[in-house]
């Protein structure tokens, strides 16, 4: 995107065409293969009414894209199409404020709107999709429309060299908006199937460098990667999108499932970490917390306080009972459970929970929302984020 672009983060959705109801909001989660062939019939389509503005779509995850209006005159001061809940009617764009800009950019949108839908309704991989059963993506829903903005860079702002691996694609341009590197996780996909592991030893090698050469990482707008910064980060931020999912997916024992395994890959960067401070006498703190709560009751994004820890490897070598148990940590390559296996799955309640001990900082012994609203740290911003972390860094350091 250049200045003066607008964008959209979009669903490919299903919509009632008699009666203009969103049936569903999530065509499908599954749409690894039909979602880049759709993106490549929208990619580069014409409004008839304004041919001096070119559409770009390009497929991010599962049912995801993005959208991209370049052209004279817009603004992103607009509303989006999507009504954010399933059996709604679907929105008009609507400007947000009184200038002729916003005013022109919803009447584009509009007619983008309506031109995708035309695309969509007669493209013979729809005809398809309703023979096979399965629901048909005729419709691409338009929401939270943003403009390309210049902010200062992660670097400057906390001195400190960050990367991060993200396969889901809101993440990796917030990131790449920032001056972040992106790691190169093979494997790592941004949904049901991404192989955690990976993403682990992506963050491990890049903070470890240059122990051995950190991954690679994407160049924006280019295919091929360029070397990581050889002497290494010093913020690694490993970002994990199925939990949410599941959420949304309302699938109670899947979440429960792929807690226990995003458990295990904590295990797993625990013992790259440990190992890497052996070697090179770098002191590695790890910090686990959410953007937002997704109850599975609720099916959408809620406003609670999320949790939030932090802890020096040291300690966490120390709350799980030594060296040789954290160094134990099985390696191998794993993915997330699938909801097949997980509908199978019986539940059973953790019970070295309810007698775990604290080893430092204070009295809380689990990771949740209850549990953390005794901590220590109160109730804090998450703008006050970063502040938490560097401030606790640095007594990392002092106590070297």
């Amino acid at each position: 995107m250049v200045p003066g672009d607008i964008a959209f983060k979009s669903n490919f959705a299903t919509i009632d065409e008699e009666t203009g109801v969103v049936t569903s909001r999530r065509a499908d989660r599954h749409f690894e293969e039909a979602g880049p062939i759709l993106c490549a019939a929208l990619n580069g389509l014409k409004l008839p009414s304004y041919p001096e503005y070119k559409v770009s779509v390009r497929y991010a995850t599962e049912h995801r894209c993005g959208v991209v209006v370049s052209g004279p005159g817009l603004c992103g001061n607009i509303s989006g199409s999507d009504p954010l809940k399933d059996h709604r009617l679907l929105l008009k764009v609507k400007p947000l404020d009184d200038t002729k800009e916003a005013a022109h950019t919803a009447n584009v949108v509009n007619e983008l709107s309506d031109v995708i839908r035309g695309i969509l309704r007669n493209h013979p991989l729809n005809a398809e999709r309703l023979k096979q059963g399965k629901a048909i993506a005729n419709l691409v829903l338009l929401r939270g429309c943003g403009i390309r903005i210049d902010v200062p860079n992660f670097m400057d702002i906390h001195g400190l060299r960050p990367c991060m691996v993200a396969p889901t694609k809101i993440i990796a341009g917030l990131g790449l908006s920032l001056g972040i590197d992106i790691l190169d996780a093979p494997g790592t996909t941004g949904d049901y199937r991404t192989l955690l592991t990976n993403k682990a030893v992506a963050i491990a090698k890049a903070l470890a460098a240059p122990l051995a050469p950190p991954p690679n990482v994407f160049v924006p707008g280019e295919e091929e990667t360029k070397p990581g910064h050889a002497d290494g980060y010093d913020f690694g931020f490993l970002h994990v999108k199925a939990i949410d999912d599941c959420g949304h997916d309302k699938a109670m024992k899947l979440k429960v499932k792929a807690f226990e395994s995003v458990d295990r890959m904590v295990s797993q960067l625990a013992r790259l970490l440990l190992q890497a401070q052996k070697e090179s006498g770098i002191q590695y703190s790890i910090c686990i917390t959410g953007d937002h709560s997704t109850p599975v009751e609720y099916g959408d994004h809620s406003y609670e306080p999320v949790p939030f820890t932090i802890c020096h490897v040291n300690d966490l070598v120390k709350a799980k009972g030594g060296e040789d148990v954290v160094l134990a940590a099985d390696l191998a390559p794993f993915n997330l459970p699938n909801a097949a296996d997980a509908a199978r799955a019986e539940i059973v309640p953790y019970e070295s929970s309810v007698n775990a001990k604290a080893v430092a900082g204070d009295s809380v012994a689990t990771f949740g929302e209850i549990a953390a609203a005794r901590g220590c740290l109160g109730r804090f911003t998450g703008s006050e984020m970063m502040g938490v972390i560097k401030h606790y860094m640095a007594i990392n350091a002092a106590s070297v």
